[in-house]
């Protein structure tokens, strides 16, 4: 159990339950490490305000990447920790017991659907915008078993919502055991909320991806499609919670030089730092937040580098480097055979014509193994991407490609 005495109490079947429940996960041994440590050896309990201040989060001056941010957004960090603690354990008198604190963390943390822990995570968002003192469009009705959600989003919620998550994520692989506050970078996720408005919303061919006001734009997301981009977009979004709440859980009982390797960011945090490089970590962590493939870590490394500019331990190929052209390209890549990520930017037609007008993309592709210089078809599936202006990932099909090819694209491209 989470907390010993010398007289022996009979477990129940509801306690027993869920420590099987958090076995399953593997948390078990940091749950009851974590209890003792936090709780009260009197009551045998832990106080709300202990347990808010263990997930507490704060950033006070965080960098942005992008020109569109939300002023509440530092405040609406400070509300999470209080967030998490009022929405799943449960307080009795002397505070939250063994039975609380293990039933919360199965309720917030527990093996679920993805459906289930995105609702999860809309619940604690909800939650602390309304202590924030901001109005929300969602309604959860309160009683319903499957945490049924009703109303919808607009595009600046869903910029807070994912900066949320982001910064979780920051937490948990950044800051070190010994240090109670660090440096927030947000990155530019415009093509991530874009791709959900375009998906959910109601918008005309007219719709300007390139130059969209996010936090100004007023449309409506429906809840119940925002959930099914999620779940085809982004179905790992709400793993960056059950990390948290273990990171944090972790800190609260590891000595310092026990507390896992997160690296403190001393890189450059200017937010212009890596917007020259097609693999910004907005986008690099939208990639990885597409379905798991075998270097999703890797990518997920690159996110929260201390230096992205500088990180090309894994690089193969970039244009700016390497030089333009194929045999550049096939030079440097010809004889790997591991999984390859490759970016290429490209301008529309009327970019060399006025460069006020120019619309940039970047479009990407996930292989499983290295190129090969065959006549025959080969390797295993991989998912292509649009990734901006505007991000959606395309899973194989199962369809042979098109041996076609249609002179008029035209584009000229850049590998990455």
């Amino acid at each position: 159990m989470g907390a010993s005495s010398s007289t022996e109490q009979p477990v129940s079947a509801e306690q027993r339950e869920l420590e099987n429940i958090a076995a399953s996960t593997g948390a078990l041994p940091l749950l009851q490490k974590s209890f003792s440590n936090l709780s009260d050896p009197q009551t045998n309990a832990i106080s709300i305000q202990a347990l808010q201040q263990c997930f507490h989060l704060c950033y006070e001056d965080p960098v942005c990447e992008s020109q569109q941010k939300p002023e509440s957004f530092p405040r609406l960090l400070d509300h999470l920790g209080s967030s998490i603690v009022d929405l799943f354990f449960l307080s009795e008198k002397g505070g939250i017991n063994w039975l609380g604190f293990l039933g919360g963390y199965v309720k917030c943390c527990g093996r679920m659907s993805t459906s289930m822990s995105l609702n999860i995570l809309l619940r604690i968002f909800a939650m602390a915008v309304k202590k924030l003192g901001l109005s929300s469009n969602l309604e959860f009705e309160p009683d319903a078993a499957d945490c049924k959600i009703n109303g919808s989003l607009v595009p600046s919620d869903l910029l807070l919502l994912l900066w949320m998550c982001w910064a979780m994520l920051w937490n948990v692989r950044t800051l070190k055991s010994s240090e109670r506050k660090g440096n927030l970078l947000l990155p530019d996720i415009n093509h991530l909320v874009l791709s959900a408005v375009v998906a959910c919303a109601e918008v005309d061919c007219s719709f300007d991806l390139w130059n969209c006001d996010i936090v100004g734009l007023d449309v409506q997301l429906p809840v119940g499609k925002f959930l099914n981009w999620a779940i085809t977009t982004a179905p790992t979004l709400s793993d960056c919670l059950t990390q948290y709440v273990n990171r944090r859980l972790q800190i609260s009982v590891l000595a310092e030089d026990e507390a896992g390797s997160s690296e403190s960011i001393s890189g450059d945090m200017s937010p212009n730092a890596s917007q020259a490089l097609l693999l910004t970590r907005g986008r690099a962590w939208a990639i990885s937040l597409a379905p798991r493939s075998t270097i999703t870590e890797e990518i997920l490394k690159l996110c929260f580098s201390a230096d992205i500019v500088g990180t090309d331990e894994n690089l193969l190929y970039r244009s700016s480097t390497h030089g333009k052209g194929l045999n550049r390209f096939w030079s440097n890549v010809e004889g790997y055979h591991g999984p390859l990520l490759v970016l290429i930017s490209a301008n529309s037609e009327d970019a060399y014509q006025d460069n006020n007008k120019a619309r940039k993309w970047i479009i990407g592709a996930l292989t499983q193994q290295g190129f090969e210089n065959k006549d025959t078809f080969y390797g295993s599936s991989g998912n292509l991407y649009a990734i901006s202006p505007i991000f959606h990932v395309f899973s194989p099909s199962g369809i042979p490609p098109s041996r076609s090819f249609d002179s008029r694209s035209r584009s000229m491209g850049t590998w990455w």
